[in-house]
């Protein structure tokens, strides 16, 4: 069965490599009876690949069953799973089927796995073994024919190392793996999934879909995704409630991406062969802020030492390192004609007056946005106004790159 075909029928989106090689596994292993382990990250659609397995499985026509782990109380997650005897604890008014007794023939999808007790982990490891299994409050054992799909987004050797699941349950549930991978690892399929989107709640507000500009469309793909397709969701149908333009574009977008976290940041995409670890963004941009910040002040300081020392200042490597970096962008040093490399001499003709004067127009001059403004006017020049290798050079996005354009209205 061809893989388009089944993303048709259970309405997958999307192209990537990853994606489809997580179809071709649950295709070839749908008409056997393994186990199957799901892992990925919440809000991936893990939820797809059991109904995916069961519905090209024999036992399609039987009940397919999901659980999740998680949001049962540990004190009646074995009743539910495996059900119960009358009086076997109080409030068991009467004998109760669970849902292994249920689904025979058919397939029980477990998500959160990991969260399930260790007594109940004990019970399942023998379901899996044996296939029998014992109402809570009986002694009775009793046969099932269930298939058992699981998923989970915990890191399972931790979980293993910390002593909160058991190793042997862990390989049984693991026979099969199935990796769904998140949203940054599928960065092509982004906006076909922002499309589809925005055209469902467009036909359910009953108004026009939104559109991305490019560069709109190059923050959504280069966005962390920390909460994968479901955040992906839940952003676009905000923006399709709230905006009345339906022209959407970066800085529109940006608004609507969280910034609580630098792990939540857009982050740069990496080159083919780049193995440095990502980085944030922001953070980084943060950084050359506050770094200018602080060589602002000093240079402040400088200025003032200039006017009081009649256009000397103490030499030091940070001091001369200042000079370079304010006063000549080419690092070249100023003021070879004095017996000091960093000495700045007063213009033919021009009075001690004049010169403090022109120390507080040099002080007043360098604010911190004038200098960026110069920087990245700079960068713009230097690589003839292409914004990939001039946001390199300053070691910032793109996106962020082309905001400080428009903020500052740079040609």
């Amino acid at each position: 069965m061809e893989i388009q075909t089944i993303k048709q029928r259970f309405g997958i989106i999307g192209n990537s490599e990853k994606l489809n090689r997580a179809i071709e596994i649950a295709i070839q292993v749908a008409p056997t009876n393994i186990s199957v382990l799901i892992n990925g990250e919440s809000g991936t659609g893990k939820e797809v690949m059991p109904k995916l397995i069961h519905q090209l499985s024999a036992r399609k026509h039987g009940p397919y069953i999901a659980v999740n782990c998680g949001a049962i109380p540990e004190g009646t997650i074995d009743s539910e799973l495996f059900g119960h005897e009358k009086g076997s604890f109080t409030g068991a008014h009467e004998s109760r089927k669970g849902y292994f007794e249920v689904a025979i023939g058919g397939t029980i999808f477990l998500d959160e796995v990991a969260e399930l007790p260790l007594q109940t982990q004990a019970r399942l490891l023998r379901v899996l073994e044996t296939g029998e299994f014992i109402r809570v409050g009986s002694s009775k054992v009793q046969k099932t024919d269930v298939r058992v799909v699981a998923a989970t987004n915990v890191n399972f050797s931790k979980a293993i190392s910390a002593g909160k699941f058991r190793e042997d349950l862990y390989y049984r549930l693991n026979t099969v793996p199935i990796y769904m991978p998140a949203l940054r690892e599928r960065r092509e399929d982004v906006h076909l999934l922002f499309r589809k989107f925005t055209t469902d709640f467009s036909e359910q507000y009953r108004m026009p879909p939104l559109e991305l500009d490019e560069e709109g469309i190059r923050l959504l793909s280069n966005y962390h995704w920390p909460g994968n397709i479901r955040q992906l969701k839940n952003i676009t149908e905000q923006m399709s409630v709230i905006e009345e333009d339906r022209k959407i574009d970066s800085v529109k977008l940006y608004n609507y991406l969280p910034d609580d976290n630098f792990d939540n940041k857009p982050v740069l995409v990496k080159k083919d062969g780049d193995s440095r670890d990502d980085f944030s963004e922001r953070e980084i941009l943060y950084k050359v802020l506050f770094d200018m910040k602080n060589d602002l002040q000093d240079v402040k300081k400088l200025v003032l030492q200039m006017i009081q020392s009649d256009g000397q200042f103490v030499e030091n490597e940070r001091n001369a390192e200042l000079i370079r970096k304010v006063f000549n962008s080419d690092g070249e040093e100023i003021g070879s004609q004095s017996h000091s490399p960093y000495f700045l001499p007063a213009r033919s003709g021009q009075s001690r007056h004049d010169e403090q004067e022109h120390a507080e127009e040099v002080e007043e001059s360098l604010s911190l946005q004038e200098t960026e403004k110069d920087l990245i006017g700079r960068a713009l020049k230097k690589h003839a106004n292409k914004r990939k290798f001039a946001a390199k050079e300053l070691g910032i996005s793109e996106r962020t790159l082309y905001r400080k354009i428009k903020e500052y209205d740079l040609k």
